[in-house]
C-alpha cells in the first residue's frame, strides 16, 4: 500500500506534502480512497494567508472538502454505503449551539456548523486530501453509474453554484448576469444554463475565464468595461467575484426591480455598496452561504449531462506536486478548477 500522502498547512506560506497514519475509522465513519479533490479559494487562503476570513489557522490542518473517491471500508454501524461504492462528499455537519436561532430547513445557515478543512473552530477540523481518510458515513453521497470520479469531482462546488442560483428563484426564460468567472462563477454560468436561463453574460478581468464562460454558454464581457455591464440590465445578478468591484458592478448591471445573488464571500468587516442605487431601483439583495442538499441534484444532472460542466476543471496534478498545484490555482489568468490526483487508477470502476 502507497504511502497516504496528504497536503497539510502548518502556517502562511508553509503547506506539506506528507504522510499520515493509515485512518482509523470510528464505529459511524468509513474508511474512504480519495481519488480527486479540487483546489478551493479557502485552501488558498490558509495558503497564503494563514487564514480563512476569520478562521485562523492555529495548528496544522489537512486541508481540501471537494472531494470524490471510492469507500474502502464502510461504517461499522452498518450506515452508508458499502466497501467498493464510488461516493463524493457533503463536507458539512450542523450544529445547533443555541447560541443563534435559524430555520431548521436550512442547516447551512447553523451558528456552529464545521465544514471539512476548516480552522473556524478548535481543533481544526481536517480536510480529506490525503489517499486514505476516514469520514462520518451521513457525510457520503453515491455517485451514479457511469459519472465518472473526475467529473464527479465538481460536485460541491457546483452545488454551492447551485445553491446561489435558486436563491434568485425560478430564471428560466430570464437574463442572467455573473460577475466574476472563477470556478465557481464559471458553475453558475452552467447551473444557469441547465435551469432555463434565456441568456447569460459573465465578466471578468482576464481572458482566459472568459474564453471559459463562453464555452460554457455565456456571453463575455470585460469586467472593466463599465459602460458595457450597465447596459445588461439583467434580472439576475450572480456575484461571485467577493470583491467591492465586483458587487458595485453586479448593483449597475441589474435591471430596476431585479435581484442580485451576493455568492461571493466579501472580506470581513465593512464593504462600501451603491446603496442608493440598490434602494431607487428597488433591486432585492439576497445571500448565499454553501448548500444544503443541492449535491444531490448536482450528482445526478452530471450524470445525466444536463449539467454541462466539464470544461471547468483546467489541471490535474498528483498529491506529490501539491505546491504546483496551489501556484496554478491562485493565478486566475491561466486556469480554473485545479484537481489534485491520489490515487493511480482514478476512474476504474467509474460504470458501477
Amino acid at each position: 500500500m502507497s504511502e497516504n500522502l496528504a497536503l497539510v498547512a502548518h502556517a502562511k506560506g508553509d503547506v506539506r506534502v506528507e504522510a499520515l497514519p493509515e485512518p482509523q475509522p470510528a464505529p459511524d465513519e468509513a474508511v474512504v480512497e480519495i481519488a480527486y479533490g479540487g483546489i478551493c479559494g479557502s485552501d488558498l487562503h490558509y495558503w497564503l494567508h494563514g487564514a480563512a476570513g476569520a478562521s485562523i489557522l492555529r495548528e496544522p490542518m489537512v486541508l481540501g472538502h471537494e472531494i470524490v473517491g471510492t469507500v474502502l471500508a464502510a461504517a461499522a454501524d452498518g450506515t452508508g454505503p458499502a466497501a467498493g461504492q464510488r461516493v463524493a462528499v457533503h463536507p458539512a455537519t450542523p450544529v445547533d449551539d443555541g447560541s443563534a436561532p435559524y430555520p431548521a430547513d436550512r442547516p447551512n445557515l447553523s451558528p456552529a456548523g464545521t465544514y471539512l478543512g476548516s480552522a473556524a473552530r478548535m481543533p481544526h477540523t481536517h480536510g480529506a486530501f490525503a489517499r486514505r481518510v476516514t469520514l462520518p458515513a451521513r457525510m457520503l453521497r453515491s455517485i451514479p453509474a457511469g459519472l465518472p470520479l473526475r467529473l464527479a469531482a465538481l460536485a460541491e462546488p457546483a452545488a454551492v453554484a447551485w445553491h446561489g442560483v435558486g436563491q434568485a428563484g425560478d430564471i428560466a426564460g430570464r437574463r442572467v448576469l455573473v460577475i466574476g468567472t472563477g470556478p465557481i462563477g464559471a458553475l453558475a454560468v452552467a447551473v444557469a444554463r441547465h435551469h432555463g436561463a434565456a441568456e447569460v453574460i459573465a465578466t471578468d478581468l482576464h481572458p482566459h475565464p472568459r474564453a471559459l464562460a463562453e464555452r460554457l454558454g455565456a456571453r463575455a464581457l470585460d469586467a472593466a468595461d463599465a459602460e458595457g455591464i450597465a447596459a445588461v440590465h439583467a434580472d439576475v445578478v450572480i456575484e461571485s467575484s467577493g470583491t467591492v468591484p465586483g458587487l458595485a458592478a453586479a448593483i449597475s448591471g441589474a435591471r430596476r426591480g431585479g435581484t442580485v445573488v451576493l455568492l461571493g464571500l466579501q472580506r470581513a468587516g465593512d464593504v462600501p455598496v451603491p446603496m442608493a442605487s440598490a434602494i431607487t431601483r428597488e433591486l432585492t439583495l439576497v445571500g448565499s452561504f454553501r448548500f444544503n442538499d443541492e449535491i444531490d441534484e448536482v450528482l445526478a444532472a452530471l450524470a445525466d449531462g444536463s449539467l454541462d460542466a466539464e470544461a471547468v476543471i483546467s489541471h490535474e496534478l498528483p498529491i506529490e506536486q501539491g505546491a504546483v498545484a496551489l501556484e496554478l490555482a491562485r493565478d486566475a489568468s491561466v486556469s480554473s478548477k485545479v484537481l489534485l490526483t491520489f490515487a493511480a487508477e482514478t476512474d476504474e470502476g467509474a460504470g458501477r
